[in-house]
């Protein structure tokens, strides 16, 4: 299992200076709270951006987008306004955008990158 952490934090790690280099400016990291996990939190032009990463190493069971699905989805909007209460003097005014970065091959840091900045 230690393998396939590693492998992960590697795909988030990359999708974070892939934001930094795109002028996201990155507020918070692995964000827990009851509901869940947001992998990171991000503003851009005024957005409010939260951001899912997901790291595979082939596409044999599939996009790393399909993981994403309408129960992931709106689960993913749940940890939105959670994350925004308990922000305001963050959140406050700013329209709220989910992303997703998926990251496909063996290794995380050369790994094919692709990013959908709004899923709707």
């Amino acid at each position: 299992m230690a393998a396939k952490d590693d492998f992960g934090r590697a795909g988030e790690e990359r999708a974070a200076q892939h934001l930094s280099a795109c002028g996201y400016e990155i507020l918070e990291r692995n964000w827990r709270c009851a509901q869940g996990e947001i992998d990171i939190i991000a503003v851009r032009d005024g957005l409010l951006c939260l951001i899912e990463v997901k790291t595979r190493r082939s596409e044999r069971f599939g996009h790393p987008f399909e993981a994403v699905d309408e129960r992931k989805h709106q689960r993913l909007w749940r940890l939105a306004f959670a994350w925004a209460r308990s922000h305001p003097e963050l959140s406050r005014g700013r329209r709220i955008r989910i992303e997703i970065i998926g990251l496909t091959g063996p290794d995380a840091r050369e790994a094919r990158l692709e990013h959908l900045e709004d899923l709707r």
